[in-house]
């Protein structure tokens, strides 16, 4: 079985764009050979995801209402980092921004893509250790709680889908795994 693009994309129309996103509308011949069309978001910055975790193997979460799916959302520390930047120093940014935590180690836990059939983004998750607490920064558009709950708990919150952000369900169980939990 070939690895190798078997796409050919005919035509490329950006039909919409903001400061966060570009929606494409392609024609294209497909992996059969036929012709259709295809629809891609492409995002302007990396996915960035932290899983803060103390040497307790507690986590803190973050709660917030998200206008797209309109619904509340428990998740870890997340945001967006510049393409061209570090996704480590974006991560930095996002946990002292919305937690206000500070850590002094940090592990690469993974590089996903949030939804490789409709979209580009690349996403980038950490963990952090050897946290201290300060005073969080959040922007307009969050308002924010914060649970710090054991990592055993996390687990529990995905398989009951009471956490369903992409970023954080793989962030939880990547993490329990590799810790044994």
């Amino acid at each position: 079985m070939s690895t190798e693009n078997n796409w050919k994309t005919l035509s490329d129309n950006t039909v919409y764009e903001n400061p966060w996103i570009a929606l494409s509308h392609r024609e294209v011949i497909n992996p059969s050979g036929n012709q259709g069309i295809y629809g891609l978001v492409q995002f302007k910055n990396k996915a960035i995801g932290v899983l803060p975790l103390d040497e307790q193997n507690n986590i803190y979460l973050v709660g917030q209402y998200r206008y797209a799916i309109e619904e509340y959302s428990w998740e870890i520390p997340e945001g967006g980092g510049s393409l061209e930047g570090e996704p480590l120093d974006a991560a930095k940014r996002e946990l002292k921004e919305e937690t206000g935590l500070v850590a002094q180690q940090w592990d690469t836990l993974a590089r996903i893509h949030t939804s490789n059939s409709a979209t580009n983004e690349e996403g980038f998750l950490f963990i952090a250790r050897g946290l201290t607490q300060g005073e969080a920064e959040p922007e307009e558009t969050e308002q924010l709680q914060i649970k710090k709950v054991h990592l055993s708990v996390a687990v529990e919150m995905v398989m009951r889908s009471e956490i369903t952000d992409s970023l954080s369900v793989c962030a939880i169980l990547m993490a329990a795994r590799s810790l044994g939990i």
